[in-house]
């Protein structure tokens, strides 16, 4: 099938991510989860977006990854679909959001993901990796996640927080009281769509 997703490694998932778009269009008719104007883009825009972690990352079997600010099931969703061995918790503290998202991941038979109703600074549990797309700068999701990311290690990289950022992540860095290890990924070295350009997969060791 000759579609985005196939051309950038992920046409094995091609019809779940067909479905996922279904799904996700029928309740974003319902609730604002996306700008409508950007429905259209959906694969690019979002799914694919949320796929371009898993150019930079793996991720072993039994890791266990957090969502935070999952809104409309990004990049959670797309990511579980792809990792049925790694179990993914995705949170947000809007309710209807969450309601939505726990039923995109039972219509599409997801075992490895569940959707809760929290905010992170309430959460507790222990996560391999925090990752996040569109939540808020640094400053902010440093504190809100490192109580959640677990000292044991499993995988290649140090566990930590990776996160889906524009440009502005060099002004972010500047602003926390302290450095902080980190490496900037550009998706539009892997994934050359004009949309990318000046997208990048940022990852902060804890």
């Amino acid at each position: 099938m000759n579609s985005i997703l196939s051309h950038y490694g992920f046409g094995e998932y091609e019809t779940e991510f067909q479905l996922f778009e279904q799904y996700f269009l029928e309740w974003n008719s319902k609730i604002n989860l996306i700008s409508r104007k950007d429905t259209d883009a959906f694969m690019t825009h979002h799914v694919l977006h949320s796929l371009s972690i898993l150019k930079f990352f793996s991720f072993k079997s039994g890791s266990k990854l957090l969502d935070l600010g999952t809104g409309g099931g990004f990049p959670g969703i797309p990511l579980a679909i792809c990792l049925p061995d790694v179990e993914f918790t995705l949170i947000d503290s809007t309710g209807k959001k969450i309601s939505a998202v726990q039923d995109m991941i039972e219509q599409l038979g997801l075992k490895n993901a569940t959707a809760l109703h929290k905010r992170a600074e309430e959460y507790k549990g222990q996560y391999d990796f925090v990752v996040t797309r569109a939540v808020s700068e640094f400053s902010k999701l440093l504190p809100w996640s490192r109580h959640l990311i677990s000292d044991k290690h499993q995988n290649s990289y140090p566990n930590g927080l990776i996160a889906l950022k524009g440009e502005t992540y060099t002004d972010e860095l500047k602003r926390l009281p302290q450095k902080v290890y980190h490496e900037a990924n550009s998706i539009h070295d892997v994934i050359p769509e004009p949309y990318f350009d000046r997208k990048f997969v940022i990852y902060i060791q804890k």
